[in-house]
């Protein structure tokens, strides 16, 4: 009898072997096992499940470390890399998108095959041989063509025919895409993008994991495996840009008073999800001024105090549509920061039978609002007295005011007549007195017709004028200023020039609604008498010791 039991357990474990040796797709991507209720609620379209079998005879699967990952490619090892558009709001279409990034000097050609770069030496040398991988010479063998075993190896992992495409058999590279306890798998060239609309998917946090094969004869040899994370949520993805004209840093979230704010608010919505929806922005600026309901993306607000304030902003979405069903959950619930009072989704039926689907999100900021320079002026220019006055060289006085706070510093850039081309850069600090009242005297090299910038700053803010200047000829009259105002395109050029001299000034255009960041100028401001062309002829450039001037 003890005989009958070792016989029937042997023939037991004898069945199970083939069974327990056959690998199944979640064995070979990644580890995560999803039930069975969570596979029948999620289905994705298109996919299939993580349970069924993987030929591994044809796609033989190798573990991390293993010796042969240095051999699956010519001349080095590919690198995968994988994208996504994440998050997504739930309803939504995400993509994700890979790309092969092969070793030095080889790249894809217009068939796909991958080839040497000409002239291109790597470790190896050159190749004598133009081709990498040919996948135009295998498809057009004769043995690929009509040999008796294609139909069996023209398949995926497991075992689906390779839908024939036009060119499908110049593709040399296979997919296999795994998440949520299913996969994905496609044939294709070096680049691969797949999209998954989320309606079905779990909220929360996920993994998305790619494989990559390539021919390999009859077979297929892996070449890569990537993974990334994305987010599927209920909550509409919001972000918001602020930007003020005389703001020094925006990032910083320290605005002027008494100057609007831009805000700007950017929906992430690759898909184009919510294009038929009616939007409504809620703002509460959280300075007494109430509740601002808007149907635009922007709004200006001006604080007129100092002080901290909480910026609150809702964005609501309503879809029309069928009525879903209910978005399936993980097991372990995931907090989204919802306000009281506002669920991220709510369902009214319409009488057509059709919902209208209301969808939120949210924005927090906290915002310090300080003093800072509102205005700059050019209000005289004129000659400047010389006592040894120098043929080749002009000297005037620009009287500048400001409203606001007393600037720390101030900066001056000369620009050729075409306002294009930066001639001198010079930056100085300002003693601070009760009234911003400034003579600043610059030279001019010759007569002709010059752009000049007068940027003015603190800790907290930058302000900026412009103004065209006509120094005349000798023995004739003064200079003349020409004009006052926005020169954008100096500006502009002038931003890019002055930064590149001094790396972190960045002066900023005076025009309404316009603004650029800029950071500290006190890393330079030592270098004050420093300029272009010219030497040491600005020896008091603001002119400190004349009463009633800085």
């Amino acid at each position: 009898m003890e005989c009958l039991y070792y016989v029937l357990g042997f023939l037991f474990l004898a069945s199970r072997l083939p069974l327990d040796a056959a690998k199944r797709f979640h064995d070979v991507l990644g580890n995560e096992r999803y039930p069975g209720y969570m596979r029948k609620h999620n289905q994705l379209n298109g996919w299939s499940s993580d349970e069924n079998d993987w030929n591994e005879k044809l796609y033989p699967v190798w573990k991390r470390g293993d010796a042969r990952w240095k051999n699956s490619w010519k001349g080095g090892c590919v690198q995968a890399v994988l994208t996504s558009d994440s998050p997504a709001l739930v309803g939504s279409n995400i993509t994700f998108a890979v790309n092969l990034v092969f070793p030095r000097c080889q790249k894809e050609d217009a068939n796909g095959n991958i080839v040497y770069e000409k002239n291109c030496r790597n470790d190896s040398g050159l190749s004598l041989d133009p081709y990498v991988y040919n996948w135009t010479s295998w498809s057009e063998d004769s043995d690929w063509r009509s040999g008796p075993g294609q139909s069996q190896h023209n398949v995926f992992p497991d075992g689906k025919p390779f839908p024939h495409h036009h060119g499908w058999k110049k593709w040399g590279f296979v997919y296999i895409f795994h998440t949520q306890g299913q996969y994905f798998q496609k044939l294709g060239q070096s680049s691969m993008r797949v999209s998954i609309n989320t309606t079905n998917m779990m909220l929360g946090t996920h993994i998305m994991e790619v494989a990559i094969y390539r021919r390999h004869g009859w077979a297929y040899m892996p070449i890569a495996q990537v993974k990334d994370v994305y987010l599927v949520t209920e909550e509409i993805p919001v972000f918001v840009t602020m930007s003020q004209k005389n703001d020094r840093n925006s990032s910083d979230e320290t605005f002027l008073r008494d100057l609007p704010i831009k805000f700007d608010v950017l929906i992430h919505d690759p898909s184009h999800f919510l294009n038929e929806s009616a939007i409504d922005y809620k703002w509460n600026f959280g300075d007494n001024t109430g509740l601002f309901v808007s149907n635009n993306h922007t709004l200006n607000h001006t604080y007129v105090l100092n002080g901290t304030f909480n910026l609150n902003l809702t964005v609501q979405a309503t879809v029309s549509g069928p009525c879903p069903p209910p978005s399936p959950r993980p097991p372990k619930p995931i907090s989204f920061l919802v306000p009281a009072g506002d669920n991220s989704l709510e369902m009214s039926e319409t009488p057509n039978g059709n919902c209208q689907i209301n969808r939120y999100g949210h924005f927090r900021a906290t915002l310090t609002i300080v003093e800072g320079i509102l205005e700059v002026n050019i209000i005289q220019v004129a000659d400047a007295p010389m006592p040894r006055p120098k043929p080749d060289n002009s000297l005037m006085d620009f009287v500048v005011t400001c409203k606001g706070t007393i600037p720390t510093e101030v900066c001056t850039v000369i620009s050729d007549p075409t306002c294009q081309v930066a001639q001198n850069i010079i930056c100085s600090p300002v003693d601070a007195e009760e009234t911003c009242l400034l003579t600043v005297r610059r030279a001019f090299s010759g007569s002709g017709t010059y752009c000049v910038n007068f940027t003015l700053g603190d800790d907290t803010s930058l302000a900026l004028t412009s103004t065209l200047i006509s120094i005349p000829g000798k023995g004739t009259a003064s200079g003349v200023l020409i004009s006052v105002g926005c020169l954008t395109l100096f500006v502009a050029v002038v931003a890019i020039l002055v930064y590149k001299k001094r790396k972190e000034y960045k002066p900023i255009e005076n025009c309404p609604g316009n603004v650029v960041k800029g950071r500290s100028l006190h890393g330079f401001l030592h270098h004050t008498k420093e300029g272009f062309f010219w030497g040491n002829q600005e020896k008091d450039p603001l002119l400190k010791n004349q009463p009633g001037t800085l």
